[in-house]
């Protein structure tokens, strides 16, 4: 039985929609306190968090260690499974 990918939350929508608006404006990512003043997260921790969910689900990459360093990624077809006949 294949699991679906969980939809994103409201919260991980509204950074994602951050850091693109961000890197066409920019040309580089925001820093962690420029997403949090955004969506309304004053913690940074917070941020980080979503930032982390986002990139372990391929959405977004970093080249760097600093989340300024992140670049969308465009999503990845799920992998298809060999058939047997």
């Amino acid at each position: 039985m294949k699991r679906e990918p969980r939809p994103l939350s409201a919260r991980q929508e509204a950074v994602m929609a951050v850091v693109r608006s961000w890197i066409i404006e920019h040309g580089h990512g925001p820093t962690i306190r420029e997403i949090g003043a955004r969506v309304g997260l004053s913690s940074t921790s917070s941020v980080a968090y979503q930032l982390r969910q986002l990139e372990e689900r391929g959405l977004i990459s970093r080249t760097g260690r600093e989340w300024s360093s992140c670049r969308l990624e465009s999503p990845r077809p799920p992998p298809r499974g060999l058939r047997s006949r």
